[in-house]
């Protein structure tokens, strides 16, 4: 199984295994490693700056042939710590960069000096055309099968879209979890996927069990989008919980979101409250759950180990 993603991270498959906020580590990176693809962890699942560093050297030592690894950088302002998790990046070095929610303009400009690759999550063709403009070398095609953070257009539509109008590899993420799904992606022109959702309920993953289970006893017709965690539309499972608080921006915050001068600030807020809230549920035993998936979790049907999750793709 061959695509432009593998010759440019030289990896066995095409696939990335995609980052997870509170999900992701080095444990589910190192056996995708070993496996022939590519694993990457959010910059933010670690929160000192100490931390980062020591997972990157932990990769690096891990680091197979036919593997890769990478962090993802959110590179807007809600992000306090993304230009000194860039510094680190680049002293440290990784194979490549995935950013996400703003303009990767400065991640490409100095990953470059150091050899990093970097990739650029995007919803549309406006920004896919802009991050190919500054240099990105590739193009991660987040669709609306996607979990968290998701696109509004379809696989299908997005892929052909993008690969009709831009030079670089479009990576698909969103919508795949078994091979006949990897392989009509594949099928559309994609260079590549990115699969996140099914490695929620791995044996590796540093959540618990009660969120892993629940990739397991929920399906797609479960997952909803809500507002309330990061400001951002962002799919979470439909849990009793989630049907309480509702998944709209309260009143306050939506007055608030339209005063240009204030709306930043509400945004860093509701990122802040929202990511802690993901957090304790996702690492503690709680009735507010809160979890985040997409609707790739239909074909979840056990808690496996990363490889096995892995082969079960591409076999």
């Amino acid at each position: 199984m061959q695509a432009k993603l593998s010759h440019l991270l030289h990896i066995k498959h095409p696939i990335i295994q995609a980052p997870m906020f509170l999900v992701s580590n080095t444990a589910m990176v190192i056996e995708a490693m070993k496996s022939g693809i590519a694993g990457c962890i959010p910059a933010l699942n670690y929160r000192t700056l100490p931390e980062l560093r020591s997972a990157i050297r932990e990769l690096k030592a891990a680091k197979v042939e036919g593997g890769a690894f990478g962090f993802n950088l959110i590179v807007n302002k809600s992000n306090i710590k993304y230009k000194e998790q860039l510094r680190v990046l680049c002293e440290e070095g990784c194979d490549f960069i995935i950013t996400s929610l703003g303009s990767p303009e400065e991640t490409i400009r100095e990953a470059r000096k150091v050899g990093i690759k970097v990739l650029c999550d995007v919803t549309d063709l406006k920004f896919a055309t802009k991050v190919e403009n500054l240099g990105a070398d590739a193009i991660i095609a987040v669709n609306n099968q996607a979990g968290g953070h998701r696109g509004d257009i379809s696989p299908k539509a997005l892929i052909e879209l993008l690969k009709s109008n831009c030079t670089i590899p479009v990576i698909s993420a969103g919508g795949v979890g078994t091979k006949a799904e990897l392989d009509m992606i594949l099928g559309y022109g994609a260079d590549g996927v990115s699969i996140g959702s099914p490695f929620i309920a791995s044996i590796e993953a540093g959540v618990t069990e009660a969120y892993k289970q629940a990739c397991v006893d929920y399906g797609a017709k479960d997952i909803v989008m809500t507002q309330r965690i990061s400001g951002t539309p962002c799919t979470v499972i439909n849990t009793p919980y989630v049907q309480k608080i509702g998944t709209k921006e309260s009143w306050m915050e939506s007055v608030l979101n339209k005063n240009k001068k204030l709306k930043k600030w509400v945004k860093m807020i509701r990122f802040s409250i929202g990511m802690k809230a993901t957090e304790k549920a996702a690492t503690e035993v709680t009735y507010k759950t809160v979890w985040v998936a997409g609707p790739s979790i239909e074909h979840t049907k056990e808690i496996l180990p990363v490889q096995q999750i892995i082969q079960n793709l591409i076999s």
